[in-house]
């Protein structure tokens, strides 16, 4: 049997989803527990596009399996229109397997978001995450109010997983959003290891 991990799995098209992934993934270690990062390909709304099989540069593509073995999920996109990011609601569409099969039941899971503005659609983005999660039988793990960077921030952060303002000339993370991620990885590593 292979080691446990938690899978990050994110889409991210200016780099500000895989900046969060990369921090949550480094909590999900100071847990004790890998964190394997992927992502999924992009698509396009006129024709099929061909992406190549290996990423030229980021994260690996995820697969089946990497879902399927994984002990705890963190899942992250940014926000379009206060919902997901297609790409990865296109991935999670094709998880029929794992549901029919109930491989994601009773792990747990986590998501985080970044918007261009503040008041982009970060908390509905999560909730629109949280939904087939909920379906696949996963316990949702969000952030506490013992993590007192929520009461500070003026940017990015919520109880139901980090968020990012990236504004309109893509702003770097603060040190509030990243203590976030850094937490939520570390509280989603914690779980897996308990639950596994």
């Amino acid at each position: 049997m292979s080691k446990p991990y938690v899978l990050v799995l994110y889409y991210s098209r200016h780099g500000a989803t895989r900046t969060m992934a990369k921090h949550i993934a480094r909590g999900i270690e100071q847990s004790g527990i890998e964190a394997r990062l992927r992502t999924v390909p992009s698509i396009s709304t006129t024709c099929e596009a061909i992406e190549p099989a290996i990423p030229e540069e980021g994260s690996l593509y995820c697969t089946e399996q990497d879902l399927s073995n994984c002990s705890g999920l963190a899942l992250g996109s940014p926000t379009r229109f206060g919902n997901m990011a297609a790409p990865l609601k296109y991935f999670i569409d094709g998880t029929s397997a794992q549901w029919l099969s109930g491989t994601l039941i009773n792990k747990p899971a986590s998501v985080f978001s970044s918007s261009s503005s503040l008041h982009g659609g970060q908390e509905t983005t999560l909730l629109s995450m949280m939904i087939p999660l909920l379906h696949h039988g996963m316990v949702i793990a969000g952030l506490p109010y013992s993590e007192t960077a929520l009461l500070e921030t003026t940017t990015g952060g919520t109880p139901y997983g980090a968020t990012h303002v990236a504004g309109q000339n893509n702003r770097a993370l603060d040190e509030i959003e990243l203590s976030l991620c850094l937490a939520q990885g570390k509280r989603l590593g914690e779980l897996a290891s308990k639950l596994n």
